[in-house]
């Protein structure tokens, strides 16, 4: 929730799964947030990066890999679109 300033008040924000749109809880401790750098086309570190958040479902099922793999070739077609 955030205030009139659009400042947030709450003091824990729910993120939801990249690759199934679930919920992620407080209680999900299996879950991980994966931050993956861009580069330039020297191969270096531009200072940017995507965020990927997966549950613990996901992991559990063992499709993390083939999860994040399709969300960066998501990623990638967009970027080249634009």
């Amino acid at each position: 929730m955030q205030n009139e300033e659009g400042v947030f008040t709450e003091l824990y924000v729910p993120r939801k799964c990249s690759a199934t749109n679930r919920l992620i809880t407080s209680k999900d401790h299996a879950s991980v947030q994966i931050n993956v750098g861009h580069l330039d086309e020297n191969g270096i570190y531009t200072g940017q990066f995507s965020t990927s958040a997966l549950c613990g479902y996901v992991l559990a099922q063992g499709d993390a890999d083939s999860g994040l793999d399709r969300l960066w070739q998501k990623k990638k077609a967009e970027v080249k679109r634009h």
